[in-house]
């Protein structure tokens, strides 16, 4: 448990291009080299797991005590109040900041350039580079990542719609 909340604290205080170059650049220093890819994976995924971990924990604490108790007595093992009754009504209370997390993660790919990964934004400044048209460029690379960020939109409010059958009525 310890760990877990020190890679939280860590994650969570420190910038995430800041994780990436310690990641990318720094490990070599410790005889751990990865390339750039792997490195982006990492980090990203290192970096939406503590933010993600932190979104899990509330939502399954924000289930009432009496919902526990209720499946106690009706013979459920901790295990099995947890997989039948608390997770099902987490995750409805949990699916619009973990969308908004893996949206954010979509967007947060342009980071990677910064560690030789090429990547949508990183392309488009190449592009500029050589035809000195950065408006149009821009506009076209912020109008796909809206077009990916409006079919993750869509996929939440589909997971929304799909949980919604935990409320009482």
């Amino acid at each position: 448990m310890l760990i877990a909340k020190f890679y939280v604290w860590i994650i969570r205080g420190t910038p995430l291009l800041v994780q990436l170059f310690i990641i990318f650049y720094g490990l070599p220093a410790a005889g751990i080299t990865l390339n750039a890819l792997t490195a982006g994976i990492i980090g990203f995924t290192l970096s939406v797991g503590a933010y993600n971990s932190e979104t899990i924990r509330a939502a399954i604490l924000s289930i009432p005590k009496g919902q526990w108790e209720a499946a106690y007595s009706m013979g459920m093992t901790n295990s099995q109040a947890l997989r039948r009754v608390i997770l099902p009504q987490a995750a409805r209370v949990s699916i619009p900041p973990l969308a908004n997390s893996f949206i954010s993660l979509v967007k947060e790919t342009s980071l990677a350039a910064a560690i030789t990964v090429t990547e949508m934004f990183q392309i488009a400044q190449q592009i500029t580079a050589s035809t000195y048209e950065p408006l149009w460029l821009y506009c076209e690379t912020a109008l796909i990542y809206l077009m990916f960020c409006t079919v993750l939109s869509m996929l939440q409010q589909k997971m929304e719609k799909r949980f919604e059958r935990y409320v009482a009525r």
